[in-house]
């Protein structure tokens, strides 16, 4: 790997950072973080992180993800979805029709201050889906949001574990061309799929940790690949919190296992980030 020196001028850090998330230890992480949000975000900028992608997960948390992007307007920038699996006093389940349609006067609302539509997606994990009429009413929610992203032109966040295949394809049915496939975990000739229809695929720091991720960065070409983070989860480190800063080391990794330079990796997946997100690119002009 290459130190992490030659980052801070070039690297634009498109990284996904969820509000308060509904799973598990991301909402534990995400109280922790609140209290020294300052330092985190001035610890990215020093990092070269240039952008922050703010994404929900429920509805619950649309009106912290606007604080956010309030509060720091030249770093942080929204994105509204509802998550596949929602969490609740209960644990967590499917998601429903009725988990969306509170939601969706939201969308409208706040349109102008949107720069993309997620999380959202599919998630087939049987442990959380076991029948057919709930995989039916979450492609039922998907493709309601996925309308929503065609009407106000937005891209796409989305979440397909337990359903790559699945996910791709419905998203090649709705008529979506520009989607980031976040935390992608299928097989690379499925990832290969979504290349085909012009998708781009994030890696997280946590590739670090998991050799399969590896077979997919050399497999899906460096146009088709941007950085996330997935703040405070998917770090280096599983039992410690993820920052955005951490982007580089995503950028790191992915250099060495494709054999070219961060330079390089920098550069295209900061076009490529940029041409998916041109909310973002707008707002990084002004």
């Amino acid at each position: 790997m290459i130190t992490s020196s030659l980052l801070v001028n070039n690297l634009f850090g498109l990284f996904l950072m969820s509000a308060t998330s509904s799973m598990g230890d991301h909402s534990l992480c995400l109280q922790g973080m609140n209290l020294d949000i300052n330092d985190v975000i001035e610890k990215s900028r020093k990092a070269g992180v240039q952008a922050l992608v703010s994404v929900t997960e429920q509805q619950s948390e649309f009106e912290e993800v606007l604080d956010l992007a309030e509060r720091y307007p030249e770093s942080v920038m929204a994105c509204f979805g509802i998550h596949p699996i929602q969490g609740s006093a209960d644990g967590h389940r499917s998601v429903t029709v009725q988990d969306l349609e509170p939601a969706l006067p939201f969308f409208e609302k706040h349109k102008e201050k949107l720069v993309a539509i997620g999380e959202i997606g599919l998630d087939f994990t049987p442990w959380f889906v076991s029948t057919s009429q709930q995989r039916e009413e979450q492609q039922k929610v998907f493709a309601l949001q996925l309308d929503i992203a065609k009407q106000l032109d937005l891209p796409v966040n989305v979440h397909s574990r337990s359903a790559g295949r699945q996910t791709i394809a419905f998203l090649k049915e709705q008529g979506i061309r520009n989607a980031l496939l976040h935390n992608f975990a299928g097989r690379p000739s499925v990832a290969l799929e979504g290349v085909q229809a012009g998708f781009c695929f994030p890696f997280p720091p946590a590739v670090t940790r998991n050799d399969q991720r590896a077979k997919l960065i050399r497999q899906i070409p460096l146009e088709n690949i941007c950085l996330e983070t997935d703040s405070p989860s998917l770090g280096p480190k599983k039992e410690e919190r993820n920052e955005p800063e951490q982007i580089r080391i995503s950028c790191q990794y992915i250099a060495a296992v494709k054999g070219v330079s961060v330079e390089t990796v920098c550069e295209v997946t900061t076009c490529n980030a940029l041409k998916l997100f041109p909310k973002v690119h707008q707002r990084l002009k002004q």
